[in-house]
């Protein structure tokens, strides 16, 4: 029941023909299922879960490949495989027949026999056939079966785009000149990347990519102002019809195949939009809602961030002499200003954040919080990858709770970004044999390099703390049901409450104490530059306030308002205009590698980030008023939170856990905005 999979072990000619021959098995199950007369739980649902969880732990592992790991032969299984999935997820969702078996369970009298989260699947899935299209019919049926296998293949395709976008693009710089004001450590890296790239160029230069490390340390310490322009240009036309791609992974025309699409879906299942069809499974229920929220969010912030780019901009006149501002220098004056106020920059910090340092610490916040201990397990693990390492979790009582894999660093054919998925889900099957949670977390850390350990910024830290609360949500769960257990079940804009409340804990000296020490001395954090950390926590915070808000609007604007007509870069324009304070070039093209809207599961909900960062930010006041490893807290939090998964409503645990509703005040707060 808990055995590992052999990621090393994986036949890609092997993967299309064993989902064949499961989904087949399946379907026969399942009309096996559908001859019996009475259905009670013990009978249709527990099986139908038991069958769900063999399915997604033989696809979690192709799929998480495909994300880290991403060959020509994977990527064509992969690819194979998608529509085949897709059609058996429709054609379940469209079985009347299971819809009928759910609903005569949901009228019985068992059903008020069954505990609540039994309750709870049940009342999921009748909403999710309504949302599959169950009442479909005729043509309306078919042509809801058609969108899904498009749908499928086309977000695919953006993803696919988006990585072979940002690996195809490198620039070759052999006058060291040019890389003035970039710390050691990145060239050290962009070194190494000409070394690998082939023996012709050993020693002949510095090879800069594209993957976010490369990008950032470019951007924001590069003097050389057209090597910014260069990098900028290159990164915010990924995957476009601008800049210096290939024109091959080009994303315009998939963008409005995939919002057309979407409209069509939401029309046919009487939705007046998709983006009304997307808040069906999420805590905030109108559209209103979201759009109230954001912008009372951007009137709040806009003074504010106003204030922080005219500074800006007036010192990278002054100071930098730079008179036609422009968005490859944002980063760059930021950084500068940054230093000139502050007297800091992240790079002072890398020192202190070693990365299996940060590692350990994190482990002892955790414990501290929730009585939890983390063990590496050393063993010879099967991976996908050299540097992936594998840890267990065990509870107070020594008991083996849970574990997971850690994939930290960026590296050619792997999807960019951060990122928690599982691997095996809580679940306990008809047999009462227990499936333990297992998590994947992946980040996009700058590797190693020769003789010398990863060192972390600040903002790298909290990437790792924010994955890790998913982590937390996914693996502390004590919901024995897999469609409920840990992230499952979730609405998704609580899902971010975990991960945004445990990014807190990178922000206190108590706790930085455990994650922060130098590399080389062992000595802890100077006094001097924690304070420098602490003051410059909300340097900017208004600016990039409104970037988030500015993404959420366009997300769910384009979602809202579509027409028939490709009005993307139109409502982008119209958003920032109304929005941003940092104008952006007309080239620029974010929205080609926005994959969280358009290849992942945040379409018509990227507000989610806000919506849950108010969650976090209230929940973390109590603790800031008695005590950041307050054990009591701590437990609360577990057994209201992150033990109940999607078994009750978010909102429901959430005044559990603080004993009311949500405020945005303590957000606010916490920003300086107020």
């Amino acid at each position: 029941m808990n055995a590992l999979p052999k990621f090393s072990n994986l036949d890609t000619k092997t993967i299309k023909p064993a989902l064949e021959e499961k989904l087949d098995a399946d379907r026969k199950f399942i009309d096996g299922l559908l001859q019996q007369k009475n259905y009670s739980w013990e009978n249709l649902i527990q099986p139908l879960e038991d069958m769900d969880v063999q399915l997604s732990n033989y696809w979690s592992v192709i799929s998480h490949m495909n994300s880290v790991v991403n060959t020509d032969d994977l990527r064509k299984a992969y690819d194979s495989c998608l529509p085949l999935l897709t059609e058996y997820a429709t054609e379940m969702g469209l079985n009347k027949d299971l819809y009928q078996a759910y609903e005569t369970i949901a009228h019985s009298d068992e059903f008020d026999k069954l505990n609540k989260i039994q309750q709870k699947v049940i009342t999921n899935a009748l909403r999710d056939f309504k949302l599959a299209g169950v009442a479909l019919e005729g043509e309306d049926k078919k042509q809801y079966q058609a969108i899904q296998l498009k749908l499928s293949e086309l977000t695919n395709k953006y993803e696919q785009n988006v990585m072979d976008s940002t690996d195809a693009w490198s620039k070759l710089v052999t006058d060291e000149s040019i890389l003035k004001g970039i710390p050691d450590l990145a060239k050290q890296g962009f070194k190494q990347n000409a070394e690998q790239k082939g023996a012709d160029q050993q020693n002949r230069g510095w090879l800069i990519k594209l993957d976010f490390p490369s990008y950032y340390a470019v951007i924001t310490y590069a003097d050389d102002r057209e090597l910014r322009k260069e990098i900028y240009t290159a990164y915010c036309t990924r995957a476009s019809n601008k800049g210096p791609h290939d024109k091959k992974f080009d994303n315009t025309t998939l963008m409005f195949e995939i919002l057309k699409l979407r409209d069509e879906e939401s029309k046919l299942l009487k939705f007046k939009h998709f983006g009304e069809y997307s808040l069906a499974t999420k805590m905030a229920k109108e559209s209103k809602t979201v759009l109230n929220f954001l912008n009372e969010l951007a009137e709040k912030t806009r003074p504010l961030a106003i204030e922080e780019w005219k500074t800006l901009k007036t010192f990278a006149e002054k100071q930098l002499d730079i008179t036609d501002f422009s968005a490859w220098d944002v980063a760059y004056a930021s950084e500068k200003l940054k230093l000139h106020e502050h007297n800091f920059s992240q790079e002072e910090l890398r020192p202190y954040f070693e990365v299996n340092h940060v590692i350990e610490g994190l482990f002892q916040i955790v414990q501290k919080l929730y009585g939890i201990n983390i063990v590496q397990n050393t063993d010879k693990i099967d991976t996908w990858h050299q540097d992936v390492t594998y840890y267990e979790i065990f509870d107070q009582d020594k008991q083996k709770i849970a574990a997971f894999y850690l994939d930290l660093y960026a590296r050619s054919k792997k999807r960019g970004g951060a990122w928690m998925d599982e691997c095996r889900t809580r679940h306990k099957n008809s047999k009462q044999e227990l499936q333990l949670p297992i998590a994947y977390l992946t980040c996009n850390f700058t590797a190693p390099l020769k003789n010398k350990p990863s060192l972390l910024t600040h903002d790298e830290v909290v990437t790792l703390f924010h994955e890790f609360g998913h982590g937390l949500h996914h693996m502390l769960t004590k919901v024995d049901i897999a469609g409920v257990a840990g992230i499952n079940g979730v609405a998704w804009d609580a899902v971010e409450f975990p991960s945004q409340f445990m990014e807190n804990w990178c922000w206190h000296k108590a706790s930085l104490n455990l994650i922060a020490c130098h590399y080389q001395t062992k000595e802890p954090m100077p006094e001097t530059l924690f304070n420098k950390l602490i003051a410059s926590k909300n340097f900017q915070t208004g600016m990039q306030m409104l970037r988030q808000i500015e993404f959420a609007l366009f997300d769910f604007r384009i979602h809202k308002e579509f027409d028939g007509e490709d009005k993307i870069q139109e409502i982008l324009n119209d958003v920032r205009q109304k929005i941003a304070v940092v104008p952006s070039p007309s080239f620029n093209r974010f929205q080609h590698s926005f994959s969280h809207i358009f290849a992942g599961g945040y379409a018509a909900g990227y507000y989610s980030y806000k919506w849950a960062e108010v969650l976090a930010s209230d929940a973390f006041s109590l603790f800031e008023k008695t005590n950041i490893f307050d054990p009591v807290l701590g437990q609360r939090f577990r057994q209201c939170i992150l033990e109940k998964g999607g078994s009750e409503e978010p909102l429901d645990l959430f005044v559990q856990f603080q004993g009311r509703e949500p405020s945005v005040d303590a957000l606010l707060k916490e920003s300086g905005i107020i």
